[in-house]
């Protein structure tokens, strides 16, 4: 039993150091703000172009379907 807790907290240690030294400093973190609709470029970047994605990804798979038959 003393062999396994000599084992246990240096590794633990050696865990949680490295999982600390993994924290990223300079990455922005996220807003706690909500989306502002008012605002053009945030209309554009969360509402026009995932439409624009999926309306793309659609007309994509039609085309596919058609030249399967």
């Amino acid at each position: 039993m003393k062999i396994l807790k000599s084992i246990f907290f240096p590794v633990l240690l050696l865990i949680m150091t490295t999982t600390y030294a993994q924290k990223p400093t300079e990455v922005p973190k996220p807003s706690e703000k909500p989306i502002d609709l008012t605002n053009p470029a945030d209309v554009i970047i969360y509402i026009i172009l995932p439409l624009c994605a999926v309306l793309l990804f659609f007309i994509w798979r039609g085309k596919q379907k058609k030249r399967k038959k």
